[in-house]
């Protein structure tokens, strides 16, 4: 018998472990809309650089956050086994502890707040409100005594945090007060972040179920998770051309027209495919969302600057 078959594979570098941690094909969610309300701010002419680039970062981070919150704590909770069908939990498969984990947690939570400093030395007290409140929810998505993912309502959460307050958020950081556009602006962007999420609870429907977690997907079944898909990608592009109708956007939005295939193939995808293959899909929709995000800036920057 070759004793390389009993071998496991080699553990990968710390570096690379930590990478695997963070996710980082899921970090559009949070960049994409930061990326609007950037764009809006330079086509109005209020774009300041250095909150821009701070903006980012603390994004960043804060998603990194809640990466990493997720990884350990669905770990501790028994949802994250191995027949997860998802990609590699580091915690789940032994790569790093619990307490590395949370120790990286503490980390970039204290970077975050570093920044965090000076974006509410820019923005006052409602980017202090606005920063509070989303550390806390970057924990409590899986933690805590009521965590957001477990309870069906995570959704509403990632709408109003990826959407809402990130496009908002940023323009504010900006300009000192929210345009119309901007408000507009925020309601796609968060419906594409959603769609992130409403592939990850429909691959997950059966050991989520398992495992008590009260998704929608569990709740109302696939038929439900695939319209709901459908109609968050949809309804996207549906207000992005109600808001040039309303001359709110400039005709140059449309440049999110090339960010259609990705978009039909994620559509496509999600009716067809169950189980690790909608892996690839959540990749897709991860990057559906930067180059919607980043189309849209650019158009709306063209229209307003040209």
């Amino acid at each position: 018998m070759n004793n390389n078959e009993n071998m496991s594979p080699p553990k990968p570098g710390l570096l690379k472990i930590w990478f695997l941690a963070i996710r980082p094909k899921t970090l559009p969610a949070s960049t994409g809309p930061v990326l609007v309300g950037l764009g809006l701010a330079l086509g109005d002419g209020v774009f300041k650089f250095g909150p821009a680039i701070a903006t980012l970062l603390a994004a960043l981070l804060l998603q990194i956050t809640s990466n990493l919150a997720n990884d350990v704590y669905d770990f501790k909770k028994g949802t994250d086994t191995k027949e997860r069908l998802g990609p590699l939990r580091v915690t789940q498969a032994g790569l790093l502890s619990p307490r590395q984990v949370m120790g990286g947690i503490a980390f970039v939570l204290g970077l975050a707040f570093l920044l965090g400093l000076y974006l509410v030395y820019v923005g006052g007290w409602p980017i202090l409100v606005i920063g509070f409140l989303s550390a806390v929810a970057a924990i409590a998505y899986t933690a805590g005594p009521f965590p957001l993912g477990y309870k069906g309502v995570a959704d509403i959460f990632v709408f109003v945090f990826f959407g809402l307050i990130a496009v908002c958020g940023a323009y504010y950081l900006q300009a000192g007060y929210v345009s119309p556009a901007a408000w507009w602006a925020s309601v796609p962007a968060g419906l594409l972040v959603v769609a992130i999420l409403v592939v990850n609870n429909l691959r997950d429907i059966e050991t989520d179920r398992q495992a008590g977690k009260k998704t929608p997907a569990v709740r109302f079944g696939v038929r439900f998770t695939q319209l709901q898909y459908l109609t968050s990608v949809g309804a996207a592009y549906l207000i992005t051309v109600l808001m040039w109708l309303l001359g709110i956007a400039p005709n140059t939005v449309f440049l999110v027209a090339l960010s259609l295939p990705l978009a039909v193939r994620g559509v496509k995808d999600v009716f067809t495919l169950q189980g690790p293959p909608l892996n690839a899909t959540l990749a897709v929709t991860a990057r559906l969302v930067l180059v919607y995000c980043i189309l849209f800036a650019m158009g709306y920057c063209i229209g307003f600057m040209g």
